[in-house]
C-alpha cells in the first residue's frame, strides 16, 4: 500500500492528460490527482498504472480507462451529498472518484469475487461507501430509490427501465448502450414520465451482465 512522490508526480501528469483531451471539472481532475490509482491495480501493472489506459483486474473485467471515468465523473455533475448509484463496483476506483466529489454512493458489484475484493479494499485506504450490494445491476436498488445520479460502468445492450424508474425528476441516468462498441447516453429525468436523451460518442467497457455470478 506505497504511495509515493513519484506515483504524486505521475498523477498530476495523468490530469493533464486528461485535461488536455477535454475535462475541464476541477474537481474530477483534483479527484485524479488524489486517488492512488496503482493500489487498484494488479501489483504487474502498476507501471502502466498512470496512463491513460484500461487494465485487466479479476473475474475478466477492467479497471476502466482514466478517461472514461473523469469524462462519466464530469457529465453526471456530481454535487456534495447527492445519492449515486453505481452499477459496477469492478475495482472500486470509479468508486472512489465519486467519494472524492463528496457523493452518497450505493454500488452494486455481480461478481463475487470482485464484490469482495473491492469491499474490503477501499475502506481500507479510507473509502467508505454509504452500501456495497452483491447483485444484479439491472434491478437497480428500489428499496435505496430514488437516486440523484445512476452511474452505470458497464456495456449495457438495452437500457433496463428499473434503473430509469430509479432517478428523481430532475436526476440522470448515464449509461453505456450497445453490444460490441457503446454509446455514451445520458437520460435527464424531466417529468415522471418524460426523459431528455443525449448521445455523447463511442465508448467500449466489458458487457453488462444479468444476474449475480
Amino acid at each position: 500500500m506505497r504511495d509515493t512522490t513519484k506515483h504524486q508526480g505521475l498523477r498530476n501528469q495523468l490530469a493533464n492528460v486528461l485535461e488536455a483531451k477535454g475535462i475541464t471539472d476541477g474537481k474530477v481532475l483534483n479527484a485524479i490527482r488524489k486517488i492512488p490509482r496503482h493500489l487498484f491495480m494488479d501489483s504487474s501493472f502498476e507501471a502502466h498504472a498512470y496512463q491513460d489506459k484500461a487494465f485487466p483486474i479479476a473475474a475478466e473485467q477492467t479497471i476502466s480507462q482514466p478517461y472514461t471515468v473523469a469524462f462519466q465523473s464530469q457529465v453526471l455533475e456530481v454535487q456534495s451529498g447527492e445519492k449515486i448509484l453505481e452499477i459496477g463496483t469492478g475495482s472500486g476506483y470509479q468508486t472512489a472518484v465519486l467519494l472524492e466529489l463528496e457523493a452518497e454512493v450505493y454500488s452494486i458489484e455481480r461478481q463475487h469475487e470482485l464484490f469482495k475484493k473491492t469491499s474490503l479494499f477501499l475502506p481500507k485506504l479510507g473509502y467508505k461507501p454509504k452500501r456495497f450490494v452483491f447483485g444484479d445491476g439491472y434491478k437497480g436498488l428500489p428499496k435505496e430509490a430514488p437516486f440523484d445520479k445512476i452511474i452505470v460502468t458497464a456495456g449495457a445492450p438495452y437500457v433496463p427501465k428499473a434503473l430509469l424508474s430509479q432517478i428523481k425528476v430532475g436526476g440522470r441516468l448515464l449509461i453505456p448502450v450497445g453490444n460490441q462498441e457503446q454509446v455514451m447516453t445520458l437520460f435527464i429525468r424531466k417529468s415522471p414520465k418524460e426523459f431528455e436523451k443525449h448521445e455523447l460518442g463511442d465508448f467500449r467497457f466489458v458487457p453488462m451482465l444479468a444476474k449475480k455470478n
